[in-house]
């Protein structure tokens, strides 16, 4: 464990993700912050990504050129697609993720629990997205499931908790947690910090109200 002196912003932090992803797996991004990883995938890694709306061998995200209107993710925005890239229906997409074909997704949330829940779907806020979507197969389909997100709320309410209030997405599922202030694995002795961001770990356990394990 080390710390380092500033915050990480997401595309340092969609940086890290990628480099930490191992070679050869397959992966789905979730929308929002996530989708940056697919720009930090080096070729030699050879990972291959899945999107839900029907998509295996997906590439970084289009921009200018690039960009086909009917060539997007899951989150509606402009991607390209790597050699050997194939199309299916959403049904069978969906079937690959509930099968276990899947060896990481990365998704945002709203709340993370000391025990791996996931709430990432809505915070009761009107306006907010009406359904939970694809995320509830991707958290407990994917052999892993890591979470990139701010530790923090925009008021600076936490977002790694003791138990979540928000709607959960699936029990016991994250793995391990990504965020602007430091990565945390989450085991069956609670989370651990596996690296930190311009802080200490006694400020982040009296800001969070946790205890890190380890």
């Amino acid at each position: 464990m080390s710390s380092t002196a500033t915050l990480r912003d997401r595309d340092a932090l969609a940086a890290l993700i990628a480099a930490d992803i191992p070679a050869g797996s397959f992966v789905n991004l979730g929308i929002g912050a996530p989708t940056l990883i697919s720009n930090h995938l080096r070729p030699d890694q050879h990972v291959t990504l899945h999107t839900e709306n029907g998509m295996l061998g997906m590439g970084p995200l289009a921009a200018d050129d690039e960009v086909d209107p009917d060539l997007i993710n899951a989150g509606k925005q402009p991607v390209t697609e790597l050699p050997g890239a194939s199309y299916f229906h959403h049904a069978d997409s969906f079937a690959m993720m509930r099968g276990g074909h899947l060896d990481h997704c990365v998704l945002g949330a709203y709340q993370v629990s000391v025990r791996g829940d996931l709430a990432n779907w809505s915070t009761g806020a009107p306006g907010s997205i009406p359904a939970v979507g694809g995320a509830m197969d991707l958290a407990v389909g994917a052999r892993r499931t890591f979470v990139m997100m701010d530790l923090f709320a925009k008021d600076g309410t936490p977002k790694l908790v003791e138990e979540c209030t928000y709607p959960l997405t699936g029990l016991a599922c994250v793995s391990r947690v990504y965020t602007d202030h430091g990565v945390f694995d989450i085991d069956t002795d609670g989370v651990r910090v596996r690296d930190l961001f311009g802080t200490t770990r006694e400020d982040l356990e009296e800001r969070l109200g946790l205890r890190f394990a380890g």
